[in-house]
């Protein structure tokens, strides 16, 4: 009797084990964990994208005779600034490092904003056919960006309030699942501002 009585004692303790470990959060932490990696390939995926038009932008620009090179070489610089960032998928516990990361993307943004606002003095370069496309491109992938953040956010949103939710917070802390770094917007009080029209202006 004793001897059926062992097996059975191990079986409860194994399904009673298994239903706190389901209970407690881990598998999700693991799926969620997953989830936000991969949206974060897809960020970086993306930004790339961008990163790569840039080269075939900066050569079509350079055939107008008498642009203006210090916008080029600020969207030159600020390619290479980008690039040489590299975000693994363990950084995005890193708030500092997400921080570095988004400036230096935000520098590649505004810096083909100035080069796009330039070209509109450049009537060769808006009937360039080749420029023409390249634009397009660039705007189909700052679209894609915004998706792929998007679903970035929505991603770490599921797994941080898992880590600070009751119980499964006590798991997080257990096995040290930090809350992950999002995006952050740079200049709050600056978007929160309408923008400024003059047309009086030359």
């Amino acid at each position: 009797m004793r001897t059926l009585f062992k097996p059975l004692t191990t079986w409860a303790l194994a399904l009673f084990l298994a239903a706190g470990l389901t209970g407690c959060g881990y598998n999700d932490f693991q799926r969620l964990d997953e989830q936000s990696k991969s949206a974060w390939s897809e960020v970086l995926n993306q930004y790339q994208r961008r990163a790569d038009l840039i080269p075939n932008i900066v050569a079509t620009v350079k055939g107008e005779a008498n642009f203006e090179q210090e916008t080029l070489t600020k969207v030159i610089e600020a390619r290479s600034k980008a690039t040489s960032i590299q975000m693994t998928p363990e950084m995005l516990n890193d708030p500092a490092a997400m921080q570095k990361f988004q400036a230096a993307q935000g520098e590649v943004g505004s810096a083909l904003s100035r080069l796009m606002v330039v070209v509109e003095q450049y009537p060769n370069l808006k009937a360039n056919q080749a420029f023409s496309d390249l634009r397009v491109q660039l705007e189909g992938t700052e679209n894609r960006i915004t998706v792929a953040r998007n679903r970035y956010i929505q991603a770490i949103q599921e797994y941080n309030v898992l880590a600070r939710s009751f119980p499964t917070n006590l798991t997080a802390m257990v096995f040290s699942y930090a809350p992950k770094a999002g995006f952050q917007v740079e200049n709050e009080a600056a978007i929160s501002s309408p923008p400024k029209v003059d047309f009086n202006k030359q």
